[in-house]
């Protein structure tokens, strides 16, 4: 029976301790969208600055890479298990580097999916190339791709056009990387900003959709499901970076401390106030743990 690690009084945060790969096979609940930061497979013992300083770019052993064959095949079965869990008219953001967004796409197409977009990141703030060899890593790509080549995904045209002064949002978006803000509760050696996560969820999920994470690290998705009033459960096998994750929904359950956070995001600032209020109607809906 999955146990679970954590669910915020108000069921619209559930987090599992698990390899994903083991525990997505053991229910069928079906999802809105999934989003998935899986390995980049770039611990390779190089090095990088950050706050000033030189670090070393290795994140832990779930990011060091192997061959070619099993990095392709890693992608195909976790990607696969995925689609099962989608609805049909739902769709996947998988985000990565060319260390293993090349994969991705690949085993998205062998699977069947139809693939959208694929958006550009470009970091307004990105670290600096200390070896001055080549042009600075500035940008992470992010695929967006349907389930069913036949079945209608939902797009946000009209919000993703308003916030873009506007004019019809491309497929670069330009956004600064993490924030301190956002470390308040600890740090995730690949957290993405909560900036970048409510313009997915905005663009491609209604208010109450369930949005599933198999790589939940310290669950900024499931923070930007919250603040968006959407419902997220998240997979993760690192007890640290559950401990995280719960830290931080727990940390938005503070109201004054929500707004905050809101306030800083600044898509939010164009959402009707009421849509991102309803957390205390939220219920399960059917998840079975």
């Amino acid at each position: 029976m999955i146990q679970v690690y954590y669910k915020s009084n108000n069921h619209d945060f559930t987090l599992l301790e698990g390899d994903c790969v083991k525990l997505l096979s053991q229910f069928n609940f079906k999802f809105d969208m999934i989003f998935a930061d899986p390995p980049y497979f770039l611990s390779n013992n190089g090095i990088s600055v950050q706050s000033g300083k030189v670090v070393s770019v290795n994140k832990g052993d779930w990011d060091k890479g192997g061959s070619i064959e099993a990095i392709n095949e890693f992608n195909l079965q976790w990607i696969g298990l995925c689609r099962e869990k989608l609805k049909d008219n739902g769709s996947i953001w998988i985000s990565g580097t060319y260390h293993n967004i090349f994969s991705v796409a690949n085993a998205l197409q062998q699977l069947g999916f139809k693939i959208l977009n694929v958006i550009t990141w470009a970091k307004t703030n990105p670290p600096p190339n200390i070896s001055c060899r080549f042009f600075t890593y500035s940008t992470e790509f992010i695929i967006w791709a349907r389930k069913c080549k036949n079945k209608p995904h939902y797009y946000n045209y009209e919000l993703m056009k308003l916030i873009n002064g506007d004019k019809q949002m491309t497929d670069v978006w330009h956004l600064p990387a993490i924030a301190r803000w956002e470390k308040s509760c600890g740090k995730h050696p690949t957290q993405k900003p909560l900036n970048l996560l409510v313009r997915i969820i905005l663009a491609s999920t209604k208010p109450n959709t369930w949005i599933l994470d198999p790589f939940a690290g310290s669950s900024t998705t499931g923070i930007a499901a919250s603040l968006t009033g959407r419902r997220f459960l998240g997979i993760e096998q690192d007890s640290g970076f559950l401990a995280l994750g719960k830290a931080r929904r727990e940390e938005i359950n503070n109201f004054t401390l929500r707004e905050v956070y809101r306030k800083k995001i600044k898509d939010l600032s164009f959402l009707p106030y009421q849509q991102v209020v309803c957390e205390d109607s939220l219920i399960d809906y059917g998840l079975p743990f």
